[in-house]
């Protein structure tokens, strides 16, 4: 891994090590943050498996009623009894955040209360099977929006859990690395300013040494001569 341009000072030391203390912060936040992502993931994914096998079994169920309704009535009965449907559902669309994501949530009420409403014929004319076709097709609008639901949900947190995948991988082997090792040749870096400047203080001190000593044997051979002078008057 090539070796980022630092300045080798205490102050950016400092900064680099703050920058390393938020950086595994947020690596063991992003961790956490995916580790759930990835369970609430699964949980969706099991209910999705689950609904769509029943949805398309009921699927199957409400066209074979429709082909049995439509083989005991002929096509124009048929269209005249499904011209005018006699209930409404209003759909309401929101959304819920899960760890960050903003998922789906359906909701939905009829126009009227009487669950008798789904039928927009009278009995007289039509099959039963076209009373079954219609009720099932009703009981199974709640399944196919809880489908859509969790259809959409795992799309939103599978591209969230790539990305975050994406920045905790970009925290573990990049950055994280990059900065301990910045700080490691800033340490180095600074205990060499240091052991250079103990080397100069030290040979600044002998050299003081090596001169005041230099300069007191000066002295006592200038005395010397006067002292022997003295012993001989």
């Amino acid at each position: 891994m090539a070796q980022a341009q630092v300045n080798p000072t205490r102050m950016e030391l400092t900064r680099l090590k703050n920058k390393l203390k938020t950086a595994k912060r947020g690596h063991k936040l992003l961790k956490d943050k995916r580790d759930e992502l990835m369970r609430q993931f699964l949980i969706l994914v099991r209910e999705n498996k689950e609904l769509r096998e029943k949805v398309e079994r009921e699927i199957n169920l409400c066209n074979r009623n429709f082909v049995l309704a439509r083989a005991g009535m002929n096509a124009e009965a048929l269209n005249v009894a499904l011209m005018a449907p006699k209930q409404e559902v209003y759909l309401e669309a929101e959304t819920k955040n899960v760890m960050s994501v903003d998922i789906p949530k359906f909701t939905y009420k009829t126009r009227t209360s009487d669950t008798n409403d789904i039928y927009s014929y009278g009995f007289a004319f039509t099959s039963s099977d076209l009373d079954d076709a219609v009720k099932s097709i009703a009981d199974l609008l709640p399944d196919m929006l809880r489908l859509a639901e969790c259809e959409k949900s795992c799309q939103l947190m599978a591209t969230e859990i790539e990305k975050t995948r994406r920045r905790v991988n970009a925290l573990e082997h990049v950055m994280i690395p990059q900065t301990e090792q910045s700080i490691k040749y800033i340490t180095m870096k600074l205990d060499e300013n240091e052991r250079s400047s103990q080397i100069r203080l030290m040979k600044v001190k002998d050299m003081m040494l090596e001169q005041a000593h230099k300069f007191s044997e000066h002295d006592s051979l200038d005395t010397y001569p006067v002292v022997i002078e003295e012993e001989m008057v």
